[in-house]
């Protein structure tokens, strides 16, 4: 490949997308025509990662996509293809892709200021710090910027610690918090965790309603949190950090009832109750803002990314003011947490969210992709489930229902049908055997409709 000369090419902004043989469902029509392209060439961009970049980067499909440009709910490759995105970058691209919206805030204070320091004062990181405690409820009003989810979980789990004066955290099985060492230490798969040190964490049994031991028992599940508080700590313990839906994981909503019930348990051994909200969050859910929501709880802690800046590196901690004093017992500060110019583009997600109606669209549209996944369901003995709720739903392949073998290859071979046809999804799961439908919340019925169809003819081929 060294010998590769890097392929420049261009295509006429009046090209079409690549024509599809007739069976194929029609994508569904889209007034946008993509930019020329006259960059590097797939082959040449894979061949610079393989020198350039970290080994442990994977990626999808036999031959990896090259894209180079996005509109709302659709991606763009170097060939001008348009594919319907249903990942949206992991969760993360809320509001559509180069939402001109906040491509503008950004571009604005970017032209205006792009960073300075939070030793400063300056208006973008205040206002955005004030709308986004306007989405909370209870006292959760004290906003800490971040760069990303793991950061955000890294800092919860640390004022937990200090807030508590407790060591011991707990999280559940299969989860993914980050991969940092505290965060790693929180996950529980191993496929995410390194050989470090990782102490005070403690993994209770997951209350998957698919594959848990106790099927959707909340009760029994919650006994497990209090066993792990009377077998393995003092009695005391920092805190419980718990996705509403598992991402990584595959999807998985906890079982119902089962919030309350852990959130209870673990305040009495004097612990706080953290809500990751990295992927759930944002309207995303589609029935509330926030994954935790759904559930009637109010946490102590919450952490957010992805969403919260459509593809800006994002995060934030939202608690307590009385929580959050524990950062004053020294000096704390994140230098390019909060500043100017993703503050700027994470309010403007917020005002988009509201404007368009997206969490309005993600229950509508949602309810309805999940209808027709279920239908799906009935034709195709290869899904064992359908679950998640909003555009946050996953579809787990089995070879066999009754024992719930994980159908690892098959998914793959799927996925490789679906993206020839125009669409892309994620995968994931511990089995990694999880369709993980995420799409930015301006996909339509038109959208799921077509994307249910592909879905449907790739599982026909396997």
């Amino acid at each position: 490949m060294q010998g590769v000369t890097m392929a420049r090419r261009s295509f006429s902004r009046l090209a079409t997308a690549v024509r599809e043989p007739a069976d194929v469902p029609r994508m569904p029509d889209f007034n946008h025509v993509p930019l020329p392209y006259d960059g590097p060439s797939a082959v040449e961009i894979a061949r610079k990662r393989a020198e350039f970049l970290s080994p442990s980067l994977f990626h999808f499909y036999s031959n990896p996509l090259n894209i180079v440009e996005g509109k709302k709910q659709y991606l763009y490759d170097e060939h001008g293809r348009r594919y319907l995105d249903a990942f949206a970058g992991i969760a993360t691209v809320c509001c559509g892709h180069s939402h001109p919206d906040i491509v503008n805030a950004i571009t604005a204070q970017a032209s205006r200021l792009q960073h300075s320091t939070v030793l400063y004062l300056n208006h973008a990181i205040a206002d955005f710090a004030e709308a986004l405690a306007s989405k909370m409820p209870g006292d959760l009003k004290v906003v800490f910027f971040t760069n990303s989810g793991t950061e955000a979980n890294e800092l919860a789990i640390m004022m937990a610690r200090l807030y508590t004066g407790s060591h011991d955290i707990i999280s559940l099985r299969n989860s993914y918090h980050g991969n940092a060492s505290g965060t790693m230490g929180a996950t529980a798969q191993k496929s995410w965790k390194f050989n470090v040190v990782q102490s005070g964490m403690h993994h209770a049994v997951n209350p998957d309603p698919y594959r848990g031991a106790f099927g959707s028992d909340a009760d029994k599940y919650a006994r497990d949190v209090k066993e792990i508080i009377e077998f393995g700590t003092t009695g005391h313990v920092a805190g419980f950090i718990s996705e509403a839906i598992q991402g990584v994981g595959g999807i998985v909503e906890v079982a119902p009832g089962y919030l309350p019930l852990a959130y209870d348990t673990v305040r009495k051994a004097g612990g706080l109750c953290i809500a990751d909200e990295v992927q759930a969050g944002f309207a995303r859910v589609g029935s509330h803002f926030w994954g935790f929501e759904t559930h009637g709880v109010i946490p102590d802690v919450v952490t957010m990314a992805k969403g919260i800046g459509n593809g800006i590196p994002l995060g934030a901690v939202v608690t307590t003011l009385e929580i959050a004093q524990v950062l004053t017992r020294r000096c704390y500060f994140n230098t390019f947490g909060g500043n100017p110019l993703c503050t700027a583009g994470g309010l403007a997600v917020l005002k988009v969210l509201e404007k368009e109606k997206l969490q309005e669209n993600a229950f509508i549209v949602g309810s309805y992709l999940k209808d027709r996944l279920r239908g799906l369901q009935e034709k195709h003995e290869i899904i064992g489930d359908v679950r998640g709720t909003g555009f946050m739903l996953g579809v787990e392949l089995v070879t066999d229902r009754q024992r719930k073998t994980p159908a690892k290859d098959e998914i793959c071979h799927a996925m490789e049908h679906m993206k020839d046809m125009g669409v892309l999804v994620g995968k994931g799961g511990f089995y990694g055997n999880v369709f993980r439908i995420t799409p930015p919340l301006c996909f339509t019925k038109e959208d799921a409709d077509f994307f249910v169809d592909v879905m449907d003819i790739a599982l026909s081929k396997l």
